[in-house]
């Protein structure tokens, strides 16, 4: 699994009730369900990660996040979960309040367009940077707003979001000696656990 999902599942209590939205293949759901007793279930637009899905025996609904979440009732759930999906919502900001609603807290990870290799490439190269993280060109990526982890936080303490827990994640190993030192410039995934 990818390092995000092994911070998710640390802090999502046993025997929960999750949402995860823009669940991919049920991989988070499915392992959270295996080591948490957590109840499930997931949204997803892509038919063919909605069949990987049930392919897991991972409850599934076909839904557009943009489309809000107003199909469920406040406080359905004890968490809910959005993993690298944030940046390709046309309004992010409405959607992380919808899961504050309808859930006790939310876990939201992103990729990080300050980190210093965003940077540098742009910087030398002229050009948006592709990487394994984010393997688009500017003219196909479904990524469509691009943050940073200052830009969240501002974003947070705008609509009075408490922030619980902050985890950065690298996988290089200067990002990994670096990340808690600077965290806007070495780390490349933002992991916020907040609530209201």
């Amino acid at each position: 699994m990818r390092i995000d999902l092994d911070v998710i599942q640390a802090w999502i209590a046993p025997h929960s009730r999750v949402l995860d939205l823009g669940c991919g293949d049920g991989t988070l759901l499915e392992q959270l369900g295996k080591n948490k007793g957590v109840i499930g279930y997931g949204l997803e637009i892509d038919p063919e990660q909605i069949t990987r899905c049930v392919e897991r025996g991972v409850n599934v609904v076909e839904q557009n996040l943009d489309a809000g979440l107003s199909n469920f009732a406040d406080g359905s759930f004890d968490a809910v979960v959005m993993t690298q999906a944030l940046q390709t919502l046309r309004h992010p900001h409405l959607v992380v309040g919808e899961m504050l609603r309808v859930g006790r807290d939310c876990i939201i990870t992103f990729p990080n367009f300050g980190q210093w290799k965003a940077r540098w490439h742009l910087a030398f190269s002229g050009r948006m940077p592709v990487s394994d993280l984010l393997p688009f060109e500017w003219y196909n990526t479904p990524n469509i707003h691009f943050c940073t982890f200052r830009d969240f936080e501002v974003l947070c303490k705008q609509n009075e979001w408490t922030i619980l827990h902050r985890q950065v994640v690298s996988e290089s190993k200067l990002g990994v000696a670096l990340k808690d030192f600077s965290p806007n410039l070495f780390g490349e995934t933002a992991i916020y656990h907040l609530t209201r």
